[in-house]
């Protein structure tokens, strides 16, 4: 059984169109509202997508683990992450999870090329520093770190410790990897930027507490 895990907060817009598209490629879709203000839940179980729902609001990284760690509760095999947003291409799930399904790799990582010019230049450099800083303070080396679109085992997403609130835990879910000697792979992704996806990223005040984040975990490591 393969699962799509999708974090949202206010996401009623493009909602829709990202569960029929994971649909097509996963047996079931897993959104989890995180106490959102809006239609998220409803326009999501409208397309087909089994709603979890935070009645407060705790993090992206929580909002992901509460998906995670449902999709292991109904059995599934393969789980696959993607950003609400719209800017993660449901057609490429299968492309993430070949390494799992080959035995290659325990964790599989979607990377957007930080050099391609369609790439907002704000995160092109904040993706370059976040990809610095955890290896800095983690000692990890992966070229997106922060990309929300991976592919897990059931074994890995079982082993993995996921209790990080923000945006930090795309960094701490790698460390945990690494230190549970899981392997890690790498797969090229395609990302859409619209101005709508742009304006739900991070702001750079919210980088710089993840940063922040990366760096007390890897100093208590």
């Amino acid at each position: 059984m393969i699962a799509a895990v999708i974090p949202a907060y206010n996401e009623a817009a493009v909602i829709g169109e990202v569960v029929r598209g994971c649909l097509e490629y996963a047996d079931t879709v897993l959104v989890v509202s995180d106490c959102s203000s809006d239609q998220t839940a409803s326009v999501a179980r409208a397309a087909g997508a089994q709603v979890l729902e935070h009645p407060l609001q705790r993090g992206a990284g929580r909002a992901t683990a509460t998906g995670l760690q449902a999709a292991l509760r109904w059995g599934a095999r393969y789980i696959v992450t993607l950003d609400a947003d719209g800017q993660h291409l449901p057609d490429e799930i299968p492309r993430v999870l070949e390494p799992l399904k080959q035995g290659e790799a325990d964790l599989v990582v979607g990377c957007r090329s930080i050099n391609r010019e369609e790439m907002p230049l704000i995160r092109r450099l904040g993706n370059r520093f976040a990809n610095a800083w955890t290896w800095l303070f983690l000692g990890i080396a992966v070229s997106d770190t922060q990309s929300g679109f991976r592919g897990y085992t059931r074994e890995a997403a079982t082993r993995l410790p996921f209790d990080a609130r923000g945006y930090e835990f795309c960094s701490q879910s790698l460390w945990e990897a690494h230190r549970l000697e899981l392997r890690i792979r790498e797969v090229p992704i395609t990302v859409v930027y619209t101005e709508y996806s742009q304006s739900k990223g991070q702001s750079f005040t919210t980088s710089l507490k993840t940063l922040g984040r990366i760096g007390r975990e890897g100093l208590r490591g």
